[in-house]
């Protein structure tokens, strides 16, 4: 029996193999065209294949014991064969949201009638109700030429994906995702970062150089036409400049965000037990909240889990595993827990009551603290984002807003978003001339 099963899998083994390598061998020698009517050929209509022995090689795979949980990993493995050459090729990528979307009706292929290609049939039909599909269709939305504000297909918060790239490596990657294809998640991630931060330094210097001009010459028309640039965020003007002055600028007295956050790591530097780190943390996060909002009932909460935090180790000396825990379990009370336990009442009172930019900022206070957390915060987001994903925009705006902020924030103080060669006072300036317009 055990020979049997053993020759079972060596044979789905080498089908699985032969196709990889067939596909492998196609991608770099075909044009996209051509590659998305083979791929429908022999995975959705299941019949008249060019090669009749990758057929045959199919027919063993799906007829396997082990097919039907095994099936979705390797369909994913060959959309992604295709999907790692496309994406490093610009003429290219709009093949992607082609291929995915031969996924989305089909009824409309006309399937043959033979018993492998009804087998084909239903185990195409199981994987569009997986985790690797899901993942697809993300990374189809990434890469869409149409940008997601202007595309009338969906008002969901999922078509957004495209405009949050700290959300990819959680939202776009599965389990089994390979090397490779993390590896080409990580280069969108990168590109489509990039591009944000140029346009969000274009936006800033715009505003700058229009305030400029508009004090020279307050009544006569500008010397020279200043090309308009679009802002770059689904905030409004006023929200859009709220969230620079409070994410660049001062925020307690003469001192940035990033200023507060290393005086208090030279202070922590001081501390002994990890009891009176907690004390103190609970200090540096109270200072940016509301008096009249803290004092309700927050501040009392916010205590009562950090004093809760890794007790056995009160008297212990602080060190950085401390630090990391502890920041990381305050983003999941801040935030939300888990996927599995998405309660986020806190996150969204605290939006309420303080708005998304201060919210924002008592999260980028945790991170500035302790950057190896930031991947925990991007992962809070995904969790929202996934939670809220088929939700439609104009029921959450609470969601989008946060969203643009913590993009805003994080290209500032982890990415390239280089806005120091600014005059922040003429920009400071600016804000408070159009707030009191």
């Amino acid at each position: 029996m055990n020979t049997l099963i053993d020759s079972d899998i060596r044979q789905t083994s080498l089908a699985e193999q032969k196709l990889y390598d067939h596909l492998l061998d196609c991608v770099k020698n075909e044009p996209p065209e051509q590659m998305i009517e083979r791929f429908k050929s022999l995975f959705l209509e299941g019949s008249r294949y060019a090669d009749p022995h990758i057929w045959s090689a199919l027919e063993t795979l799906i007829s396997g014991k082990q097919a039907e949980e095994e099936f979705q990993f390797f369909l994913n493995r060959c959309c992604h064969i295709l999907i790692n050459r496309w994406q490093l090729q610009p003429d290219f990528q709009g093949a992607i949201p082609q291929l995915v979307g031969l996924f989305e009706n089909l009824d409309a292929y006309r399937m043959a009638y033979s018993r492998g290609a009804r087998r084909l049939r239903q185990l195409v039909q199981l994987f569009i109700q997986t985790e690797q599909y899901l993942t697809l269709r993300r990374l189809s939305q990434v890469m869409d030429e149409i940008p997601p504000e202007e595309s009338s297909n969906s008002q969901a918060v999922g078509a957004l994906i495209q405009r949050y790239p700290y959300l990819y490596e959680h939202c776009l990657l599965s389990e089994d995702s390979s090397y490779e294809h993390q590896q080409t998640v990580r280069q969108i991630r990168a590109r489509i970062q990039q591009r944000f931060e140029l346009d969000l330094a274009g936006y800033v210097t715009y505003q700058v150089r229009c305030d400029q001009a508009k004090r020279r010459q307050p009544q006569a028309a500008p010397e020279k036409i200043i090309h308009p640039v679009k802002n770059p965020t689904l905030l409004s003007d006023d929200e859009f400049r709220n969230a620079v002055r409070e994410f660049v600028g001062k925020v307690q007295g003469c001192y940035t965000y990033r200023d507060i956050a290393q005086s208090f790591l030279t202070h922590s530097s001081r501390t002994s037990l990890y009891k009176y780190f907690k004390d103190d943390l609970y200090e540096y996060l109270t200072a940016s909240i509301d008096s009249s909002y803290g004092k309700r009932y927050f501040n009392d909460r916010l205590y009562k889990q950090l004093k809760n935090t890794l007790t056995l180790s009160d008297h212990k000396q602080l060190n950085e595993f401390l630090i990391v825990r502890t920041c990381s379990q305050l983003l999941n009370f801040l935030v939300v827990e888990s996927s599995h336990q998405p309660n986020h009442y806190i996150f969204v009172d605290l939006i309420t009551n303080l708005g998304a930019t201060s919210t924002t900022g008592i999260l980028l206070k945790v991170v500035l603290l302790c950057s190896k957390v930031k991947p925990s915060l991007e992962k809070r987001f995904s969790i929202l984002f996934n939670h809220y994903e088929s939700a439609n925009r104009d029921g959450v705006p609470w969601l989008i807003r946060s969203l643009e902020n913590v993009n805003v924030a994080l290209s500032v103080h982890f990415g390239g978003a280089d806005l120091s060669c600014l005059n922040l006072y003429e920009y400071d300036e600016l804000n408070n001339q159009l707030l009191t317009e």
